[in-house]
């Protein structure tokens, strides 16, 4: 399939509200720069790689040739001008991570390229390449070695307050996935691809059976809208500590995305290009993008605690009318 390339485009495209919103609040927590200063001091560049690619093989012309070449397929279509590091993880789980500080690098697990197609394995590494075109990789090494390792493990951290750290950038964390579904989306230009790569991530490959990915779109719909208020909160406490959001939530957001225009406008050319963007030059418009999403996600719940509190108020009514006979 011919691919759109998409010249000099900056990450200001596709990152979403959200994802910039939590990170803002992170950087205001007291402590922020110090664990982050800490960690990358203690660990540095080559720690870094020690840690992640001690048990990976480095991929090149020579070295999974394939997907050598579907790596530069995705910095070409998504016109990023360096080449980070490809590694392969002999590893069960089917997933991918970027990684590092000042050189960031893409290790793919061993598990992606038995359970997924090669186009499903684009997916994964345009997603990644997002995260490093997006500025995302430092934040996400330090939440990567907090989870690793455990706090208790990385004492020249004690006396920091890090459960609100490790609430907050697990949050960021979540959101920044957002972003980079945008991103892979972008260089795979087929939302189905995407979609399918979701489904299978949530529940493996067909196994020689069958999977309906309409059915997976409307589960995701059932996840969003379905539910009462206690529902929401629960939701809430199921998603706190995860590094990443439910597959289901990822659908719906980037069905959202899509079904707004903005996938085809930038297709279609009209994008945010690196060459125009200034520091601090989109500062307002974020904000005021973030304060919208999160308006519309509090007035959701709103409108649920007011739908059960109505059904309830009717219960209760129709209850005490049946005692009253």
């Amino acid at each position: 399939m011919a691919r759109i390339v998409l010249t000099d485009i900056s990450s200001l495209a596709w990152e979403h509200p959200a994802d910039r919103a939590a990170l803002n609040a992170l950087r205001t927590l007291p402590g922020f720069n110090q664990v982050v200063n800490k960690v990358a001091s203690f660990f540095g560049e080559r720690g870094v790689r020690h840690i992640f690619t001690a048990s990976a093989v480095r991929v090149g012309p020579t070295q999974r040739p394939d997907l050598d070449a579907l790596w530069t397929d995705v910095l070409r279509t998504m016109d990023w001008p360096t080449r980070p590091q490809l590694y392969v993880s002999q590893t069960p789980n089917v997933n991918a991570g970027a990684v590092g500080f000042g050189d960031p690098f893409v290790v793919i697990n061993s598990a992606s390229i038995e359970h997924l197609t090669r186009d499903e394995v684009r997916v994964l590494l345009a997603h990644e390449l997002g995260h490093i075109m997006s500025g995302h990789v430092t934040y996400r090494t330090i939440a990567q070695i907090i989870l690793l390792l455990g706090v208790g493990n990385l004492p020249f951290l004690a006396g920091i307050a890090l459960l609100p750290f490790q609430i907050a950038i697990l949050e960021w964390y979540r959101k920044s996935e957002l972003s980079c579904d945008r991103a892979a989306l972008l260089d795979a230009q087929d939302p189905d691809l995407v979609l399918t790569t979701f489904m299978k991530l949530a529940g493996g490959r067909e196994f020689g059976d069958r999977l309906d990915l309409a059915a997976f779109k409307e589960q995701a719909r059932e996840y969003e809208t379905d539910g009462s208020a206690w529902d929401t909160v629960l939701k809430a406490f199921n998603t706190a500590f995860r590094e990443h959001p439910f597959f289901t939530v990822r659908a719906g957001e980037l069905q959202r995305w899509i079904e707004a225009g903005t996938y085809q406008r930038i297709l279609a050319g009209e994008y945010t290009r690196r060459a125009d963007v200034k520091p601090g030059d989109t500062l307002g418009d974020d904000m005021k993008e973030a304060s919208g999403y999160y308006a519309d996600q509090a007035k959701a719940a709103m409108d649920k605690v007011g739908d059960t509190l109505g059904r309830a108020k009717d219960a209760f009514a129709d209850a005490f009318k049946g005692a009253a006979r």
